[in-house]
Order: C-alpha cells, then structure tokens, then sequence
C-alpha cells in the first residue's frame, strides 16, 4: 500500500487528473470562444476605395466650418503657416499609421499599435485619448449642423438641440443596420460633399481678391505683426487647433481594419489615398474663401464657404450640400467612435457589455452610449468649445502613436511589414514635434475646455489603474498580438 511520502501516485489518479485538465481547459476554450462570437465585426465590407471614402468622410465637415475661427487668432497668414505645419504633420503620421495598421489590422487603430509598443498603459491611454476625440467631434458637428439648418429655414425649426437629437437617433439607427450599409451610405454623401466643394471651387475663383487676404487689422503690440501675421508669430500657435479642423479624424482608416478586405493591404491604400484628397480640398477652401470674402468677416462666420459666395444659386446649392458634408462626417466618426469603443471594451478596458454585437455584426451599446454623451454637449451648442476639446484627444492620441512606430522599429526591427513608411522614424519623428506643440496650442485658444478635456482623460486613467487593468481578456485580438511579442523576444 502506497504512503502518502512514497511519491507513487495510481494509474486511475493520473487519468483523472488528466481528464479534470483537459474538460476545464476545453470548457475554458468554449467560453472564450462564446465571448468572442458575441463580439465579432462582419469581415470583408470594405476595399481601399471604400476606405478611403471613409477617411474623407471622417473630415469633409472640417471644409465647410469650423477652420475659419482660427483667422481670428492668427490672421490669413497665421492660420495659411499653421495649416501647412499641420498637414505637414498629417501626412507623415498618415505614413506612419498605413505601417502601422499593415502590421496589426485590428478594429483599436491607434490603441492595437501602442499597446504592442507601450504596453497596457500606454495601449489605454492612446485609445481613451482618440475616444475622447471621436465622442466629442460628432458634439460640435451637430452643433453645425443645427445652425446650417436653421439658416436653410428647414421644417421650421428655430431650436438646435432637436436637430442634434435627430441626427444622433437617426445615423446611430443606421449604424446599427451593419457596417456594409453604413460604409455605403457614408461615401455617397461624402461625393455628394465633394461635388460641393468643387462647385465653390469654379464660383469662389471668379470672386479672389488678393486685397482679402490681409484686411485683419495689424495688432500693433504683437511680436513680428505685419498685414500677413496681424497677431505676429505667437498667432501661428493660437490657429494650430483650427488647422488641425481641416484634417482631424482621418487617423481613424485603421479602426476599420478587422471589416476590410485584405487589410494589410487595404487599409494603407485608402488612407493615404484619403489624405491627398484633403490636402487638396484644405488648400483650396482656404486660400479661396479667404480671398473671396475677406478674412475680417471669415473669422467670424458661422457658414463661411456659403457668405464666401454671397447670394445666388452657387450659393444655394453650396448651402445645402454643406449640409450633406456636415452629415457626413458626423455619420462617419460615429461610426469611428463605436469601433473605438468595441476594441477597447472587448480586451476588457472598458466594461465588456458595450461590445457585445447585434445579429447585423454592430456593436449596439459601443454605438448608443458614447452617442448619448455627445448629444449632452452639444446641448452646450458651443461648437468652438467642443471643436477645441475634440483636438486635445486628437493631439494627444498623435503623440502617443507616433511614439509608438517609432518603439516598435527600435525594438522590433524584424516585424512583419507589408508597407513601410517612406523615411521611416525621421518621418514620424517630425509627426511626434508638430503633435506636441498642438497639445499645447490647445491651451493658449481655450485653457478651460482643455483643461476639462485633460480632466476627462486623467478619469479614464484613473478607472484603468484601478479597476479595468486586473480584467483584460487575454484572448481578445489586440491582446494577442501583445502576447506574441513576447513569446518572440523570449524565442529570440
């Protein structure tokens, strides 16, 4: 008779022991499979041409208002330096991202590339800064919204927040239908939008006056002011938040990668090709319009590209189809904020229940609960406030992931690359400056509205570090790609 210190353990002992192993690791394997099937995207939605419609949705809104406030802090030519700096800084970190999201096409974008360079912290940190971005843009778009309708005189309305209410209930509705649909929808409103502008385009370009450009007057006490910089050198920082309006959400391309056709490939594709669309359309608005009205009046305008035209059917149609890229970009960060959410709240940051997807493969509460937020400020109708708050997360998310590339080539030179980014962390080093004087910048227009964005960004951190952080699914997809990591350096 064996004793309890004679080391000999029974046959039948050993198969059960094995047995018990292998029906609680096949039930744990079940579970996470029925997590994961609860939480899935519908594969296979988009190609680049789709992608990059995307993309220029995310900003089409940027064109049409919004920017125009930053005349008022620097001047034609202030905002004219701002705006070359920031689309400087937009494509170099749009080569960097089209890297990044080869490598790692996942539905987190930015938070799936700095989680694998940052770890956890800095993963949460990068995806709660580009949620803050994508909750509070579609605020200040409603609010835009809400005053292009009410000067179209549409239904009779004179009150915003039922426009606001409308415009949330109905594309959150649509999103809810599938990601097909939805991307479908989203890139005929954004042609509809282009039409638009090219329309203002042929009718501005018959109106340019030279003489428009500088009728600012000069502010006498300010460093280095003259008729171009009438607010001086320090107006080229105060309109870096308002140059950053022409080009702010593009970043999200790679937040569509898990419904992509062949993303790896895609996605680079389509952001890129986005962005050169922008940088056109931001060029265009911003030289034209300017010289078409005068910049005095512009920085003022609620509905700059129609006062631009003045009265006539150009006008018009100018008028309404602003409305269309207004709505267009709302539909399409909405969509941006809702796969943020659904990464975020799959690897267990957030509370698992908000990613939980319909039989249409759409994340319902990642959808409702951030739509709910943003319809409560833009009851403020502050859409400069908003537009300010947007850009602090934006700014910050830029910073983190730019950190991020530049980790990952150090520390992982050997990582698959299917697209590598032309100049490689020179290029994105100069991305990572330009995005921490924007962060800055955001405090010299409005200290208030950053600091209660900084506010909500230290909440996030803060529910993280004690709380979400013990609850990660360590099966989730961008969680994965953190786990082979190390097994390839521990190998290595």
């Amino acid at each position: 008779m064996p004793t309890e210190d004679s080391g000999y353990v029974p046959a039948t002992w050993v198969r059960r022991i094995r047995e018990v192993t292998l029906s609680a690791t096949q039930s744990k394997d079940r579970a996470a499979d029925e997590y994961l099937a609860k939480r899935t995207l519908r594969t296979g939605s988009a190609g680049w041409v789709l992608l990059a419609g995307l993309g220029v949705s995310y900003v089409i809104s940027g064109d049409y208002s919004g920017w125009n406030f930053g005349l008022a802090q620097g001047g034609f030519g202030g905002l004219l330096i701002a705006t070359v700096l920031i689309a400087g800084m937009y494509l170099a970190m749009v080569l960097g991202m089209a890297e990044l999201s080869a490598a790692l096409p996942a539905a987190g974008g930015g938070y799936t590339f700095a989680r694998r360079a940052l770890g956890p912290w800095g993963g949460f940190a990068t995806g709660a800064a580009v949620l803050i971005e994508y909750a509070i843009a579609p605020a200040a778009i409603a609010t835009f919204i809400g005053g292009y309708v009410e000067s179209l005189n549409l239904f009779g309305i004179t009150d915003g927040w039922w426009v606001y209410l409308a415009v949330y209930a109905l594309f959150i509705g649509i999103h809810l239908a599938g990601a097909g649909e939805a991307l479908k929808v989203m890139c005929a409103i954004t042609i509809v939008a282009l039409v638009g502008l090219v329309i203002f385009v042929a009718v501005a370009w018959g109106k340019f006056d030279t003489a428009n450009l500088t009728d600012i007057a000069v502010d006498a006490n300010a460093v280095g002011s003259s008729s171009f910089l009438p607010f001086g050198a320090f107006g080229i920082w105060a309109a870096v938040p308002f140059a950053i309006w022409f080009f702010l959400a593009v970043e999200g391309v790679p937040l569509a990668a898990e419904e992509a056709r062949e993303p790896e490939k895609n996605v680079p594709k389509g952001i890129i090709a986005a962005m050169l669309v922008l940088l056109c359309t931001a060029g265009a608005v911003l030289v034209l319009s300017t010289g078409a009205l005068g910049a005095d009046k512009l920085s003022q305008s609620g509905n700059p590209l129609v006062e631009a035209l003045g009265s006539g059917a150009a006008a018009t149609a100018v008028n309404y189809i602003g409305l269309a890229g207004l709505i267009a970009s709302f539909f399409s960060i909405v969509y941006a904020y809702s796969r943020q959410t659904f990464a975020l709240s799959r690897a267990g940051y957030l509370p698992t229940s908000l990613s939980v997807t319909n039989a249409r493969k759409a994340p319902v509460l990642a959808l409702i609960v951030p739509g709910v937020i943003g319809f409560g400020l833009s009851l403020t109708g502050e859409g400069a406030m908003l537009l300010n708050m947007a850009v602090f997360g934006a700014a910050l998310s830029y910073v983190l992931m730019m950190v991020s590339h530049i980790v990952l080539r150090v520390r992982e030179p050997g990582m698959r690359r299917p697209y590598r980014t032309p100049g490689g962390m020179v290029t994105t080093g100069f991305a990572l400056v330009i995005a921490c004087v924007a962060v800055v910048a955001t405090f010299l227009v409005d200290p208030v509205a950053a600091g209660w964005t900084l506010a909500a960004f230290c909440v996030f951190m803060l529910y993280f570090g004690l709380y979400s952080r013990h609850r990660l699914v360590a099966n989730s997809p961008d969680e994965e790609f953190a786990v082979l990591a190390r097994a390839e350096e521990e190998l290595e």
